[in-house]
C-alpha cells in the first residue's frame, strides 16, 4: 500500500508528475502522438538514423508500383491504408520548447483505444509513464501514480485529462497534411533502420492543413483538427514536413522542426512495428491516488 498521505512521498509524485505532464505536452505538440510537423529552417542531409541509398533503384531501373507514383498519389495511398492500422510502436527524441524529448509509446487503436508514454524525465533517475486505459490516464512511476478520471466532473482534471488521453494519432494523418504542401517531392530513396523508405519533403501551412481536412474521413478530420488547434495554441503557422515510407505503405520515420511559442521543435519519431498486440493495464488500485475521489472526500489515500 502507498501512503498517499506522506508529505516527501505526495511532493516525490508530484514532481515526478509534472514532468510528465510536460514531457506529455511535447508528446501531443508533435503528434497527440505521431505528428510529421517540421518548421523553420531545414537541416542539411536526412534525419537522424537515416541515411539516403548510394545506389539508385533496381540498379538504376525505373522505379515499378507505389514507389513510381506521384509524391501525391503515394501520400493519399498512405492515408487510406493507415486507417486499417489496430495498433503502432515509436520512439520519440529530439527537443521540444528547449527541453529534450525522448519517449517510448505503444498505442492500441481497435478495438479500443489504450496508450502507454514511457518518457525519460530529464534530470532524474528512472522514468515516468502515462497510461491511457478505460477512459482513465495514469502518470506516475515506481509504484506511485496519479489517476485523472474522464467523467469527473472537475473542469481543470477533466481539461487535463482530456489533453493527456487523446485523440490516438493515427500516422495516415501526417500524409494528408503533407499532401498539402505546394512544393511536395521526392526526395529520393533511403535507408532507415535497415528498411528501404522512400523520402518524401515539403512545406506546409498550418492554413493549408485545415485547409486539407475537407478530404479526411469523419475520424481523421476530428483527430487532424485537434492536432491543429495544439499547434496554433503554440503559435506555429508554418512547418517543412518530411515522412519516410517503407514498401509496404507503412510510415517508418518522421522529423518535426517547428518554432513554437516554448521554444524550438525538432524531434525525431521512428516507427517500431505495426498491428502487433499492445496490451495496456491500470497500474494495481493500491498503488493510485485517484485525484477525482480525493476531492470528494478529501482524503489522500489511493
Amino acid at each position: 500500500m502507498v501512503d498517499h498521505t506522506r508529505g516527501g512521498d505526495s511532493m516525490l509524485v508530484h514532481r515526478k508528475n509534472k514532468t510528465a505532464v510536460a514531457a506529455l505536452a511535447a508528446v501531443l505538440l508533435v503528434g497527440g502522438a505521431t505528428t510529421a510537423c517540421e518548421g523553420g529552417k531545414k537541416d542539411e542531409g536526412a534525419a537522424a538514423g537515416a541515411t539516403r541509398s548510394a545506389e539508385p533503384s533496381a540498379a538504376g531501373k525505373p522505379a515499378q508500383g507505389a514507389a513510381a507514383a506521384t509524391p501525391a498519389a503515394y501520400l493519399e495511398k498512405v492515408k487510406k491504408d493507415s486507417e486499417e492500422i489496430t495498433s503502432l510502436r515509436y520512439t520519440m527524441t529530439g527537443t521540444s520548447g528547449g527541453q529534450p524529448v525522448s519517449a517510448e509509446t505503444s498505442v492500441r487503436l481497435k478495438p479500443t483505444v489504450a496508450m502507454s508514454v514511457k518518457m525519460a524525465a530529464p534530470g532524474q533517475e528512472g522514468a515516468a509513464e502515462i497510461r491511457v486505459v478505460d477512459d482513465a490516464v495514469y502518470m506516475g512511476s515506481e509504484g506511485q501514480w496519479l489517476k485523472f478520471d474522464a467523467k469527473n466532473p472537475d473542469p481543470a482534471a477533466s481539461k487535463r485529462m482530456q489533453g493527456a488521453g487523446g485523440p490516438a494519432e493515427n500516422p495516415g494523418d501526417r500524409a494528408g497534411d503533407l499532401m498539402g504542401a505546394k512544393d511536395l517531392k521526392a526526395v529520393g530513396e533511403e535507408t532507415v533502420g535497415g528498411v528501404k523508405t522512400r523520402h518524401l519533403s515539403g512545406t506546409v501551412t498550418v492554413e493549408q492543413m485545415r485547409a486539407s481536412l475537407a478530404t479526411a474521413t469523419p475520424e481523421a478530420r476530428e483527430r487532424r483538427e485537434k492536432s491543429l488547434q495544439k499547434l496554433e495554441g503554440e503559435g506555429v503557422t508554418s512547418m517543412n514536413m518530411d515522412m519516410w515510407i517503407d514498401e509496404s505503405g507503412h510510415t517508418k520515420q518522421v522529423r518535426n522542426r517547428a518554432d513554437a511559442k516554448s521554444g524550438p521543435l525538432d524531434v525525431t519519431i521512428t516507427f517500431l512495428d505495426y498491428n502487433k498486440p499492445v496490451d495496456v493495464t491500470a497500474p494495481p488500485a493500491d498503488q493510485v491516488l485517484d485525484l477525482g475521489q480525493a476531492a470528494e472526500g478529501g482524503s489522500g489515500q489511493g
